[in-house]
């Protein structure tokens, strides 16, 4: 029987990692251990972990601060299991995850696999509606990967796994942040490994809670694309482009108000038309019209904060070309 370690990095949230370790507590599948890594938190979750010692097979690491990819690193080298799994700690875990995984692996040898995220009814209207946007085929879920899918599906870290021979292979994570999951799921795959997607092996993300939060993170999420052309030139194609294209458009279209009156109105009926695709489209998905409503503004503050970052990075790009953040 195989045997799981979960590597949980964690920065000042205690609260979320309670929530996640319930869930692990509820698993139908219990083979498996928990390391979590404080990675230089000011709000320690030791206490947290200790209360749940009873129930799971847990174990706590503090280490300096030096980011969430180097922080996984160090719990994979600390870690006793045939596959790692990397879980966010703003995830929460279906009871059966484990059981759909080792069942997936029984059948079908990979060496890294990923999963899909979902929303939980109990999320906040705020986090349903980032949830849409972050999955939807109509906004950057479309390049994130899944079963409809703009391009090749890679592992992502909030909810990944690794088989131990991948670990010691590569070496994990190579950089830190700005498209970390990204870089080490293409050199997983140049190594020679297998991927592929667990279709069934979702989690609950919780993401951020306000839509502040939500641009901010968005914004870094286009900066990382244009770190990882740093490492790989040949990853950077259209699809990637399309939140760029999205604020070039939308700017452009601004600017006609001020010279072509009939060009203006006709770019705001596509606009109009393309987020009445979304807000049916949400509808559809989370049968819920607050949400819907409010996916069309997550879904503007995605592709606009993506492609505000992406275009950032990219004047940082000609200043300084080559990799960075290396281990």
């Amino acid at each position: 029987m195989r045997f799981y370690s979960v590597i949980i990095p964690i920065y000042n949230r205690p609260d979320e990692l309670k929530e996640l370790l319930e869930s692990l507590t509820q698993q139908s599948f219990e083979n498996f251990e928990v390391l979590v890594v404080e990675d230089g938190s000011s709000l320690k979750c030791e206490d947290i972990c200790t209360s749940f010692s009873s129930q799971l097979d847990i174990k706590y690491f503090y280490k300096e601060n030096s980011g969430q990819g180097f922080s996984r690193n160090f719990g994979f080298r600390k870690a006793k299991g045939d596959y790692f799994i990397v879980f966010d700690s703003d995830c929460i875990v279906p009871s059966d995850y484990f059981q759909i995984v080792d069942d997936f692996l029984n059948k079908t040898q990979l060496d890294a696999f990923g999963g899909p995220d979902a929303a939980l009814d109990s999320f906040t209207i705020v986090q349903k509606a980032i949830s849409y946007s972050m999955t939807s085929f109509f906004t950057t879920g479309g390049i994130r990967g899944g079963k409809k899918q703009l391009e090749k599906f890679r592992p992502r870290s909030f909810n990944m796994g690794i088989s131990r021979e991948v670990f010691e292979n590569t070496g994990g994570y190579n950089i830190t942040r700005m498209g970390e999951d990204i870089e080490f799921s293409i050199r997983i795959e140049k190594a020679g490994f297998k991927t592929g997607l667990i279709p069934n092996a979702k989690v609950f993300h919780k993401r951020r809670t306000k839509l502040g939060q939500f641009y901010k993170q968005l914004f870094f999420f286009g900066r990382g694309r244009i770190n990882i052309f740093r490492f790989y030139k040949s990853e950077l194609k259209i699809v990637h482009l399309l939140p760029l294209f999205f604020v070039l458009a939308l700017f452009f279209w601004l600017s006609t108000a001020l010279w072509n009156w009939q060009l203006f109105q006709l770019g705001g009926v596509l606009l109009a038309l393309y987020y009445i695709l979304i807000g049916i489209d949400a509808f559809m998905k989370t049968h819920n019209f607050l949400v819907a409503c409010l996916s069309l503004v997550t879904s503007f503050i995605q592709l606009f904060a993506y492609g505000m970052g992406f275009i950032k990075e990219s004047f940082a790009y000609i200043g300084q070309p080559k990799p960075t953040g290396l281990k």
